[in-house]
Parts: structure tokens; sequence; C-alpha cells
């Protein structure tokens, strides 16, 4: 078939990509000619500064110019197009709405383009971008006021996770399609029919309402799993002592009716999904006069989780910020991707500061160019005070505390080089966990906070057992006022 992708970025690119990948002719197309040009080398550092996906390059390097071409004009080819995907960014507006201004831009230059070619052949619009429910019947009603003859209108939601997307998209575990014909429905089976009649996924042909709620729910109900182990299962083992959070997440987790997936704790979910597409969900129940309590204190707990070690660190350790340097090791939301959409690191540097550090020491494999957008110094002169290393130990030397958080591989051997690069008093903020023999660096003097368990800190034996006391009155305390 011939498609045409109309966006480029971490969905669009890798859509765009893997449909190649089965032989259709794919036009890849944006208005964006510097990143164009990037795409069109088919070199991996090229293409690697936009959309960072394991695979993703070397597709396009295999298919290009041969199944997937790369344009900023797609007039002469939109003639004969078999179907044209939205891709399009659609970012959160600050009352949680979505911003659909690149959407809709780009529809009323399709419908231009579409009213002037010849209807005989039909076109089908499928909306990939997550965009509000209902969205499918605005872009049927704004090509037909346009002129458009001869088209279909869908709703076909990514469910994409960074850092694994084109194997997801190879093997997904299922794809939604909603259409209202059966001329349409067809058109997608064509589209996809490695999928149809798949023994292990599952291809659902449904209503583009239907499609397009799906996708809410889906990463609504992923966003509550992750809320729920943070504000639940890692308040537990932050209040009492000896719950040990890897025995809890085993325990709830062997009833075959729990999901393992989000069964873990961490300093608060990013990216592109979750948190927008929540606060989307919110908002659009809201103007219908829906109660939508559940869904807002899934992201107030998202949110809070974020910078709440900052707080703890604050009232647990004595720990004060001001004038101290502090090491930040991990700016992408998650490991394997260049991607700082909604990352946490965001909301710590702003923590960090506010309370006055006098440096913030940076490091993440990937997306430290990516960090320098975001914390560009023509926009605050705050951002100043970070400076950006080539590896953890650089970052960590001469700082007073480190935060971890992202769940990089490589973050998880640094016990030793803690210890050969900052001395004690120093304070270990862990918002991913990722150093399970911190019990060594506590018995050297080191300060130990993590997401999911109590403070860490050497006492002398008299200490230890007034600290024992006060938790033991604490205790009493808490079961007096439940009784």
């Amino acid at each position: 078939m011939k498609i045409i992708v109309v966006g480029t970025g971490f969905v669009g690119l890798t859509h765009a990509a893997v449909c190649s990948e089965y032989g259709h002719q794919v036009y890849a197309y944006d208005i964006d000619e510097t990143r164009i040009a990037a795409y069109q080398t088919a070199q991996r550092e090229n293409i690697e500064k936009y959309v960072n996906e394991p695979g993703l390059a070397a597709i396009i390097a295999e298919n290009l110019d041969r199944y997937i071409f790369f344009t900023t004009d797609i007039t002469s080819e939109i003639h004969d197009a078999d179907v044209i995907f939205m891709c399009l960014n659609t970012p959160p507006n600050l009352d949680g709405s979505t911003d659909l201004s690149y959407y809709l831009n780009a529809v009323h230059h399709l419908g231009s383009l579409l009213s002037k070619r010849d209807s005989s052949q039909r076109v089908l619009l499928v909306n990939k971008s997550t965009v509000p429910i209902g969205s499918v019947r605005m872009l049927q009603q704004v090509l037909e006021e346009i002129g458009v003859e001869n088209f279909g209108v869908a709703s076909n939601p990514e469910f994409l996770p960074q850092g694994n997307a084109v194997e997801s998209s190879r093997k997904p575990d299922r794809v939604v399609v909603g259409a209202d014909t059966e001329e349409d429905l067809e058109i997608m089976k064509r589209v996809y029919p490695q999928f149809v009649n798949h023994v292990r996924i599952r291809y659902i042909e449904t209503t583009p309402e239907s499609a397009e709620a799906i996708k809410y729910m889906a990463n609504s109900l992923l966003l509550t799993y992750i809320s729920f182990w943070n504000g639940v299962g890692g308040r537990l083992a932050e209040t009492y002592t000896n719950i040990l959070m890897e025995d809890l997440k085993l325990g709830v987790t062997s009833d075959a009716r729990i999901s393992t997936w989000g069964s873990y704790v961490s300093n608060g979910a990013g990216g592109s999904c979750f948190g927008k597409d929540i606060q989307s969900l919110i908002y659009q129940l809201n103007q219908s006069g829906r109660s939508t309590d559940l869904l807002q204190a899934v992201y107030n707990i998202n949110e809070y989780q974020k910078t709440y070690l900052i707080d703890r660190a604050v009232h647990e350790a004595g720990f004060n910020f001001n004038n101290k340097s502090v090491a930040l090791l991990g700016l992408a939301f998650k490991k394997h991707t260049n991607d700082m959409r909604d990352s946490s690191a965001l909301k710590v540097v702003e923590s960090l500061l506010a309370r006055g550090v006098s440096s913030i020491r940076a490091y993440d494999p990937l997306a430290m160019d990516e960090a320098k957008h975001w914390f560009n110094p023509e926009h605050n002169h705050l951002f100043e005070r970070i400076t950006y290393y080539e590896s953890p130990r650089e970052a960590i030397e001469g700082t007073n505390a480190l935060f971890i958080s992202t769940d990089w591989e490589e973050f998880r051997g640094l016990s030793g080089t803690i210890e050969r690069t900052a001395k004690p008093p120093y304070l270990i903020i862990d918002g991913r966990r990722m150093i399970p023999d911190f019990d060594a660096l506590v018995s050297k003097g080191y300060e130990y906070l993590s997401v999911g368990g109590q403070l860490m800190q050497s006492v002398t034996e008299g200490e230890d057992s007034q600290n024992g006391q006060r938790l033991a009155s604490a205790d009493q305390e808490i079961l007096r006022n439940t009784i």
C-alpha cells in the first residue's frame, strides 16, 4: 500500500519504519526540514538526535529510498495515497486539555491537498496520536467542510513503550482499529495483514470512540498501578521497620489475579503519555460533569513522588541543600531513551534550585544534549548552576549529595565509585533503588535514603537502642489511634 505518515517524532518515525519493513511504500512527512534532512542521511547518530530507539536507525538504513522516503512536501504523493496516519504532537494545556494546534494545522493542510485530488480512489485518514474522544468525528467534519470526497476516518491508537518501540511494533500485544465501515476496516487489514488472525496478537475491530477510549483507559490504568505501589507499598516500607519492599512485591504479586507490571517503587513515572493522557481524561470527564476523584488521586500521587525524596532528605536526614553541590544521575524519564518529556529529573532540578543548591553536576548516558535544551540558561539564569559530565564518577566528585533519578543499569554498580570519590558525611538519595549493597556504604558513614525504604545511617549501639525505643513508642501510638 501507499502510506503517508504525518509527523516524524517518536510515534511517527517508528510506525513509518516498521510499516516499510512489511513492504509498504511509506512517505514520512514533516515540516521540520532539519529533522527530515537528518533522517535522509540514514546515519544512526543523526537519527538518534531526534528519536533514540534500539533498532530504529538500522531499519531506516536498510529501507531508505526503497520502501521508506522522507519528505517535507507531499503534494505529489497524496493524490494516490491509500492511508494517511496522523502522528502529531498533542501536548497538554495548563488546564489539562489537549493542545490540538499541531494536529489541526496538519488536518487543514491535508484537507486542502486532498480536495484537489482525483477522488476516484478512497483514502483513509487514521489518528495514530492520542487525541480526545470524538476527534475522529471532528476530523471527518473538518474534511467534509473543506470539500474532500471519498474518504474514511479511523482511530488506530499506538501502545509503544519507549526504549522498546520497534519490537513492540513488530510484536504488539494488540492492534486496535476503530472505523465505521467495512470498507475502511478492510483497508486497515491490508495495512496490518501480518496481525490479522494471529495466534497471539489480538486484532480488535471496534468503533472509533471505543478505540480512542481504550488508549486513555490503558494508560490511566498503568499509571494507577505505578501510583498504587508508590503511594501504598512504598509508604508502608518507608514507615514501618522490617517491611522489605522486595518481599512485599513478591508476596502480593504471587496472586495470579494481580499484575506484576508496575509493582515497583520509583521517584515517579514520566514520558510523553502517562501524565498527559490522564490529565486529558480528567478534563474530558469533568467537562461532562463526571467524577474524576480516582484519576486525580493517581495523578497527584505520581507528581508528588517526583520531589518527595528531597523533602524526606530535609525532614528525616536533616540535610540542608542551601549552598550544597548535588550530583544528579539520570535525566531521561527512563532508561534506553533520551526523552525528557515529563521526566522526574525536571522536577528534581526545579526543587534543588529552589532550595538554593550551589551546583548540580549531571550525567545521563543519552539525554545530556536534550537536557541542555530543557535547562537553557537563556530561559532561566539559575540553569547556569548545572554542569554536565561524561561519567558518574566525574559527576559525583566534589559533591555533598547524590540523587539517582533514572534506572540506567550502569548505576547499579555505583558503590565503589561513591566510596572512591565522595567521603562521609555524604547523603545518597536513591529514587530507583539502584544500590542493593547500600548497607556496606552505611557502615562506613554514608547516609542512604531510598524510595520504598527508611533512612539508613550508621549509629552507635546506644543510639540504635534509643531509635528502637522511639519506633516502638510511635508504633504504640499508631495502634492506640487505630483502636
